[in-house]
C-alpha cells in the first residue's frame, strides 16, 4: 500500500484541515478526537508520511521513533491521564483491514479519563 497524500491527517499537518491541538513537536502532532469514544480520547499521529507501525518501525529514524514514544508519553502527562498521576489509559493503533485501521496514516488513541473496559468484549 502506498502512502496517500489526500487522507485526512496528511491534510492536518498541512493546515488544510483545522484540529483541536493538545500537542506538536518536531516529530508528532497530537489533538482531541473528533468523534471520542471516552471522556477522554485524543490521537498522536508521526509527522512523518507512515501508513502504520509495520511501515513506521521498518522505516521511520531512530529519532523519530523516540520522538514517537515521547509524543505519547507527553500527551497522557498534559492530558492527566498518565500511570505516574495513578489514572491510566489505553494506547491503541489499528493496523490493516483486520486490525480495524480507517485512515491509512498512523495514529495512535490515546483514551482514559474513566475506566476504558475489557479490552476485547465479545
Amino acid at each position: 500500500m502506498k502512502y496517500d497524500d489526500n487522507n485526512i491527517f496528511a491534510k492536518i499537518l498541512r493546515g488544510e484541515v483545522p484540529c483541536d491541538k493538545i500537542y506538536e513537536d518536531e516529530y508528532v502532532l497530537s489533538f482531541y478526537d473528533v468523534s471520542p469514544q471516552r471522556k477522554i480520547h485524543a490521537l498522536v499521529i508521526p509527522k512523518g508520511q507512515y501508513i502504520d507501525l509495520d511501515d513506521f518501525n521498518e522505516n521511520a529514524s531512530k529519532e523519530e521513533i523516540h520522538g514517537l514514544m515521547k509524543g505519547i508519553s507527553t500527551v497522557t502527562k498534559k492530558l492527566n491521564i498518565s500511570s505516574k498521576n495513578g489514572k491510566g489509559y489505553r494506547a491503541i493503533s489499528n493496523i490493516g483491514e483486520n486490525g480495524g485501521q480507517e485512515v491509512p496514516h498512523l495514529h495512535f488513541h490515546l483514551i482514559g479519563g474513566e475506566n476504558v473496559g475489557k479490552m476485547v468484549q465479545k
